[in-house]
């Protein structure tokens, strides 16, 4: 099943809905769903858009909200200088 993950501009997952979620409550576009999901600034103009929307592919709910638990373990595991962030030590 396709997933649409808002991402913000930090790359931080704000939001995620299914293509049937997509389809009822955005005509099933994509860009909709990021338009929806950006709050512009006080001093941003109409077409500001900070993010972006990926598209991912689960069998189920139970692997997408996984991934997105998952989302920033490089970024805590290279702090803590865990063995799978080896990469990311210098």
């Amino acid at each position: 099943m396709k997933y649409y993950v808002y991402f913000d501009a930090y790359g931080h997952a704000r939001q995620a809905v299914s293509e049937k979620e997509l389809a009822q409550n955005y005509r099933n576009e994509p860009d909709r769903f990021l338009k929806a999901m950006c709050r512009p600034g006080a001093h941003a103009g109409a077409d500001h858009i900070s993010g972006h929307v990926g598209t991912l592919s689960f069998d189920n709910d139970e692997e997408l909200n996984d991934y997105l638990e998952s989302l920033g373990d490089e970024i805590s595991g290279f702090y803590r200088a865990d063995s799978d962030s080896r990469p990311y030590n210098f």
